[in-house]
């Protein structure tokens, strides 16, 4: 769906994007991940021919960008660096505008489409007010409608819950996942870990316009080796597995605590906890934290990431 070689932007001396080779695959939710000023949005502009390549190569949906631009951008569905509209018309007649120049066929189901797009992302109830009076939150669902419109292959999406409550986020990532599982490929550029993280199966990383790591999540969440187990008798626990490497990652007295625990297969340890009288109420193998794949792939750490709803 998207393949870059050596993708690079320099504007002047400053280096924004630095020999990126990208590979989302079709059926993807992918997530483009890094700080902010890492060169994730200069490259989202590169991907859509908005901004000009310095050198490199850029296919999306198997052809050549920027020379196919009017064969492929009708076929993919954006919303970079906020979304744009006509403020002194209602959402409804933004995204009537939007589609004002689409085949003959989309135009006679543009008020369907149009109606739909709006109950997805949530303003199906809107009034005729002018987009002017919008909140933040509003005005990116209606970008996020303006972007589905179409019924696009491939969705292109620059921190699409930017302005958004918890609830609006995770509206957004419900309805991206529908989306996903009903055909779209969904490219997902963000600095937050927790919102690339629960939506993700791809993952790259752009680090001072750098891509340092490119994996399935499955992959960069790996098992560690450890198995995690919750139990209300960690005391206990500890002393049935003294020959054992355990560690107590946190106490609770409401719910007990988090043991890690490493040289037991997890069916021997979970018997052994039973055998013991050891109440166990989780036991799975510990995985990696995305956070800590990035913190130890880029330079600038993840002080300058953020988490869910909150800006960095």
């Amino acid at each position: 769906m998207i393949r870059t070689e050596a993708l690079t932007k320099r504007f002047g001396r400053v280096t924004a994007v630095d020999a990126v080779d990208l590979e989302v695959r079709e059926g993807d939710v992918y997530g483009f991940l890094g700080a902010n000023g890492s060169g994730k949005t200069t490259t989202v502009r590169m991907l859509l021919g908005l901004v000009l390549a310095t050198s490199g190569s850029i296919d999306v949906l198997d052809e050549s960008m920027p020379g196919s631009a009017r064969s492929v951008l009708p076929r993919v569905g954006a919303m970079v660096e906020g979304p744009g509209s006509y403020p002194h018309l209602s959402g409804r007649a933004n995204l009537a505008s939007f589609d004002a120049t689409g085949a003959d066929g989309q135009r006679r189901t543009r008020g369907r489409r149009i109606e739909e797009a709006l109950e997805r992302v949530g303003l199906a109830s809107v009034d005729k007010r002018p987009v002017r009076a919008y909140s933040l939150g509003m005005r990116q669902r209606l970008g996020l409608a303006a972007a589905i419109l179409r019924r696009p292959s491939l969705l292109v999406l620059d921190e699409p819950t930017n302005g958004l409550d918890p609830q609006g986020i995770n509206e957004i990532r419900t309805l991206l996942l529908e989306l996903n599982r009903e055909g779209t490929t969904v490219f997902l550029s963000s600095h937050l870990l927790g919102e690339i993280e629960q939506m993700c199966t791809r993952v790259g990383v752009l680090d001072g316009g750098r891509l340092v790591l490119q994996d399935q999540m499955d992959a960069l969440r790996g098992p560690t080796g450890r198995t995690e187990v919750h139990t209300p008798d960690p005391e206990q626990a500890r002393r049935l597995l003294t020959t054992t490497a355990v560690e107590i990652e946190s106490t609770d007295d409401a719910s007990g605590a988090r043991l890690l625990v490493r040289g037991l297969e997890p069916a021997d340890l979970n018997a052994r906890l039973v055998e013991g009288g050891v109440r166990v109420t989780q036991l799975s193998p510990e995985r990696r934290r995305l956070e800590d794949v990035v913190l130890a792939a880029t330079t600038s750490g993840t002080d300058r990431f953020g988490r869910d709803g909150v800006d960095a």
